[in-house]
């Protein structure tokens, strides 16, 4: 949590943000203290394990909400019709040829916060993100990955 600029996001990534927040802080937050309560009254809690357990768990609520509360007050939402056309920046899905095996892949261009690769949407701060930000259709783009070297041609910016 040391970034301190903005963290850009879609309309729909801040509102599940802030749906996860309030799962966290009224949902799990009260079931783990339940679980505390519960683990407690059980006894001894030198040797209890379900006691350690349970604030374990209550640590890793307790992150998550301050995590979840930082992003939030960080939040800068972008509205997908101000975002510039016909070039590769946040939001854009973008058609490539692999120039290496001719396969099309498709990305589509979103916030760290809102990376889902099993529906390919990738970060802007990944390398294969870095290298496709400000690029049009038709640009050849050679972009540096921790297995090589890839090639792409873009064929597509919706």
């Amino acid at each position: 949590m040391s970034e301190s600029g903005p963290i850009h996001m879609s309309e729909e990534g801040f509102e599940k943000l802030k749906a996860e927040l309030h799962k966290l802080k009224y949902v799990d937050r009260p079931t783990i203290v339940a679980e505390i309560k519960r683990a407690r009254e059980m006894g001894d809690l030198s040797e209890n394990a379900e006691y350690h357990a349970a604030k374990e768990a209550q640590t890793h609520i307790e992150r998550a909400v301050a995590e979840t509360e930082f992003k939030l007050s960080r939040a800068l939402v972008v509205k997908k019709e101000d975002v510039v056309k016909g070039k590769a920046y946040l939001f854009a899905k973008i058609t490539l040829i692999d120039l290496d095996d001719d396969e099309e892949e498709v990305y589509t261009l979103v916030s760290a916060e809102e990376t889902d690769p099993d529906q390919n949407h990738i970060s802007v701060t990944s390398p294969i993100g870095k290298g496709l930000l400000g690029k049009e259709v038709g640009d050849e783009v050679e972009i540096q990955v921790p297995a090589g070297v890839l090639k792409y041609k873009i064929t597509k910016i919706e």
